[in-house]
């Protein structure tokens, strides 16, 4: 898969989300993951984007983005000058005390905390690159992986440059 992170760098303005995906729907575009907040500057908000570039031409998203009114800014950001996270929550069952114990130590590799616990279940916060995520999601998956949640990716170009 040839994912691509998109910044999109818009107005500030109820009704853009709803234009943006409205964009991807009626052209048949699969969004992978969308994560929008406000930037430094309380005007404009922006959207981090991701998406299979090998199913859709980056190209022809981001021409049909640049026509939309209310988008100021578009980057298809460059991996290899990307810092990328993402945020998950996950929550694994773990009644034994052995397991518990391996969870526990599965989530110290990860640098993620437990951030609640029951007597059967823990709650683990993990941050880290989408793929990171992924090979922490295939660990938990054997003890009973009950409940998760994503973010989606928030992403930056590294250095000075402003996106």
């Amino acid at each position: 898969m040839a994912n691509h992170t998109l910044s999109v760098l818009v107005e500030n303005k109820p009704g853009v989300l709803s234009r943006v995906a409205g964009l991807f729907t009626r052209r048949g575009y699969n969004i992978d993951s969308l994560a929008v907040s406000p930037t430094e500057d309380p005007k404009l908000s922006r959207m981090t984007i991701t998406v299979d570039a090998s199913r859709f031409p980056v190209e022809q998203i981001t021409k049909q983005l640049d026509k939309l009114i209310n988008v100021i800014k578009i980057r298809d950001l460059e991996p290899s000058n990307t810092v990328s996270r993402e945020l998950a929550l996950l929550k694994v069952r773990c009644s034994e005390p052995g397991e518990r114990a391996e969870v526990i130590a599965l989530v110290e590799i990860f640098h993620g905390h437990i951030i609640d616990v029951t007597s059967e279940h823990l709650t683990i916060q993990v941050t880290g690159e989408t793929d990171e995520l992924v090979r922490f999601e295939a660990l938990l998956r054997p003890f009973g992986l009950i409940e998760m949640v994503k973010t989606g990716v928030v992403a930056l170009s590294r250095g000075a440059r402003a996106t």
